[in-house]
């Protein structure tokens, strides 16, 4: 076995917004990537322009410096623990990982989740408490609470022994003195060559190369990027690609690419201990292993967890069906939503009875919603369902339902509020203390269930103050039925054209979704209910002329601004019987069954069969 020490493989992983890729950003400008006269937008390697617009990072990142003779390669990944599917993948291919922690903040639900799946592949960490120009920074409790999360999660002795450094990624200077406030990434830097091990391998053994990842490019298609874990890898050299249903394939490199900042350079060849991009194979998936012919040992890919929420996609039969998408039939649907799980390996989707639907499921409403937006703006019109939890049978039989821990962070005059409501939908709180701040934390562990559709709520009852974050924690007994939204909804009595005297009218039963001159039809969801109950409105009446008075006389009407909904706001009002229409224009709310007489129906026949198995029960 031999140790490259040219090179270094590393990994960035975080809680969201703790500065992840600005520190990837700051090492980049540093080690002087970029021209002096070159512009360079802030986070450049959030290139996605949803990754852009919500500032989080969707999709992981490979990009490389050169510092003293040697390369580090550094994947940027997500902090959403929506995205942790990505996260898992990614630490296969490194032999070190940079935990970012706040120094404000401290440990996060997503700190724990990411720092327990890379102490248990047994990588090095380095712990960068960044952000120690923050107003209210504790750098030195903050390295306490990181200790105390380690000993927790049952690091070993040398895992437990991690060196630190203090930075500010903003300000572009570290050190390992956390009263220092000047410098550079010098220190950093110095610390991953001395701290983070070189890969280590057989450089003269049979080939041998995991594809831990996806890319695709439009003139070479389909992109691994993987780590050659043994020998050396050559452009149309034959090689067998292992599959992950033990089938084997005859395949050769047309490019191998390695990654020079933010740039794919070609090359030749590359050898153990490289990341690279290999272009070539056409139908090639994440997990495959490629080998020598005259030693095939396909490599185990980590096993992702499961997703925990699913939604059904379906093909779009409103009465404005088609007129703004490009990709409206269900082949377009499900040859897309087919496509995503190609490079998504935390993501499901399955056939169901339907020609036109298909279950979609993932690990979260951020991780659903990325996807339906991501499609929207691919031309693609569709309709999906509620969001609902995946529930499991453990083996006596009984129904489990994943758990999530809540951990929040509100005033002390909104705590009633918020432990009421999180009460109410099953949560048992777990921890709560005061912090130095006057903030209120508080762990809540809850059924994911009950956080569908609550975020919203969350804000308005801590009047936009409070901060909550959402672990996955596992699966327990189901809990019993959740009461989850307590108002009906305001729906159209006919199709045509909302008139501001319509929505006047309206206006008192509730919160509005919609102003006048928008196009609406029967059945589709206008407003809020202020009852627990739906209401039909005639929100196209129009103010008629009389005898006595001309249509436009009369005092002007007031109308109140409506509350225009974003698509995660729309994915949590949804009720059972209700469907989330997208288009690259549009999202609209509409019942699954548009004409009234017929839900009427629909509903006096279910509580009819409700009634026959309560006497049923009553009579046994």
């Amino acid at each position: 076995m031999s140790t490259r020490k040219d090179i270094k493989n590393i990994a960035i992983i975080a809680h969201v917004d703790h500065g992840k890729t600005t520190l990837v950003d700051e090492m980049l400008h540093q080690s002087g990537i970029f021209r002096d006269n070159e512009a360079v937008q802030e986070r450049v390697m959030d290139s996605n322009d949803l990754e852009k617009e919500r500032g989080i990072t969707i999709l992981s990142k490979n990009t490389s410096i050169h510092y003293k003779d040697t390369k580090i390669n550094i994947v940027d990944t997500p902090g959403h623990a929506d995205f942790g599917g990505e996260v898992e993948r990614i630490l296969t291919m490194v032999d070190g990982v940079i935990l970012v922690v706040d120094a404000f903040e401290g440990c996060m639900p997503q700190t724990r989740f990411v720092l327990k799946k890379a102490l248990g592949l047994k990588k090095t960490p380095l712990v960068v408490v960044n952000k120690i120009d923050r107003d209210g920074a504790r750098p030195k409790e903050v390295i306490d609470e990181v200790l105390d999360l380690f000993i927790e999660l049952g690091a070993d002795d040398d895992q437990i022994d991690f060196p630190v450094v203090y930075a500010s990624a903003k300000d572009g200077y570290s050190s390992l003195d956390p009263d220092v406030r000047e410098g550079d990434m010098r220190p950093l830097l110095d610390a991953i060559l001395e701290y983070i091990p070189s890969p280590t391998g057989d450089p003269d053994g049979p080939a041998q190369i995991l594809f831990s990842s996806l890319e695709y490019d439009d003139y070479v298609g389909r992109i691994g990027v993987g780590r050659v874990e043994r020998g050396t890898i050559k452009v149309n050299s034959p090689y067998v690609l292992c599959r992950q249903d033990g089938s084997q394939e005859n395949v050769k490199f047309s490019k191998i690419y390695q990654f020079e900042g933010l740039k794919r350079v070609d090359c030749n060849e590359a050898e153990f201990g490289d990341i690279v991009c290999i272009a070539g194979i056409a139908d090639l998936n994440i997990g495959e292993t490629a080998c020598d012919p005259n030693c095939i040992e396909p490599l185990p890919f980590v096993k992702i967890d499961e997703p925990t929420i699913s939604m059904n996609f379906m093909v779009n039969d409103s009465p404005f069906a088609g007129k703004e998408g490009k990709y409206v039939t269900s082949r377009n649907l499900r040859d897309r939503l087919f496509k995503e799980v190609e490079t998504n390996v935390s993501m499901r989707v399955e056939e169901t009875d339907s020609m036109d639907t298909f279950k979609v499921s993932g690990r979260g409403e951020l991780h659903l919603s990325i996807l339906i937006e991501t499609m929207r703006r691919e031309n693609y019109e569709f309709q999906v369902s509620r969001p609902q939890v995946i529930l499991k049978k453990d083996e006596n039989g009984r129904t489990l339902e994943p758990m999530e821990l809540a951990i929040i962070e509100v005033p002390e005059d909104y705590v009633g509020n918020v432990m009421q409501k999180l009460c109410s939908r099953k949560g048992e709180i777990e921890n709560m203390d005061t912090r130095s701040t006057g903030m209120t934390h508080l762990e809540i562990k809850i059924p994911s269930r009950g956080l569908i559709g609550y975020r919203s709520e969350f804000l308005t009852d801590t009047n936009g103050n409070g901060i909550m974050n959402q672990l996955f924690v596992g699966y327990e007994e189901y809990k019993g039925e959740i009461e989850t939204r307590d108002r009906g909804s305001i729906v159209v009595h006919e199709t045509g054209t909302t008139t501001g005297y319509g929505l006047w009218n309206t206006q008192d039963r509730g919160r509005l979704f919609v102003g006048p001159g928008v196009e609406v039809y029967e059945g589709m969801i206008v407003g809020e209910c202020a009852k627990d109950e739906d209401i039909v409105c005639n929100v196209c009446k129009k103010k008629h002329v009389t005898n006595t008075r001309a249509s436009g006389s009369d005092e002007a009407l007031k109308l109140v601004p409506p509350t225009t909904l974003s698509l995660e706001q729309s994915m949590e009002f949804l009720a059972d019987d209700e469907l989330l229409e997208v288009t690259p224009k549009s999202i609209r709310l509409r019942k699954t069954i548009l004409d009234k007489s017929l839900r009427l129906k629909e509903k006096n026949n279910k509580s009819y069969i409700y009634l026959e198995l309560f006497n049923k029960m009553y009579v046994e």
